[in-house]
């Protein structure tokens, strides 16, 4: 797993290299190639220096458990690495869930309906209370909402409502 980040964090960097020559800024179909190449990287290699990182402090804690320490620094040395370790667990789990492979539609948008079907005023209550819901999931997490055709009752519900949800990974959630 190590090797293939390494490999991943070398085509980021050199990515950067080549979104900054101006040959590839003149270049409006290789601009975006590299572009979306380098922002579905991004997260990868974020969590993966933050790793580099945690590892580092750990050796880093480790070495001065190595040297004369009184006790307190010892301890100190000691928690760090209990701390770091979990840290360092916690970004190995996200590491491979990052490096699963990716379904062409992860960054299409979902187009969803809502109906409020047999049960009159209360179905079309609920199906108000479901559509806010989503709204606000999707608010939270950065999206965009647009709706395409909405119908509503007297009394604060929606008959129906069709909405298309923008926004990179929506189609996961």
């Amino acid at each position: 797993m190590l090797d293939r980040l390494e490999s991943l964090e070398a085509r980021y960097d050199k990515l950067n290299e080549l979104l900054s020559d101006p040959e590839v800024i003149n270049d409006s179909k290789k601009l975006r190639e590299y572009s979306k190449e380098q922002s579905d990287l991004q997260d990868i290699i974020t969590v993966y220096r933050e790793y580099k990182d945690a590892s580092s402090q750990i050796d880093d804690a480790k070495n001065m458990l190595e040297e004369d320490l009184d006790d307190e620094m010892r301890e100190m040395a000691k928690m760090e690495i209990s701390e770091l370790s979990e840290q360092k667990v916690e970004l190995e789990e996200k590491l491979r869930i990052l490096l699963l492979p990716k379904d062409p539609n992860d960054d299409k948008n979902v187009i969803m309906e809502i109906r409020g079907a047999a049960g009159g005023d209360e179905a079309a209550l609920f199906a108000g209370d479901l559509f806010r819901m989503y709204s606000r999931f999707a608010e939270t997490e950065g999206w965009k909402i647009d709706i395409m055709d909405s119908s509503t009752t007297g009394v604060g519900g929606l008959k129906e409502i069709v909405f298309m949800i923008n926004g990179k990974g929506s189609i996961l959630n």
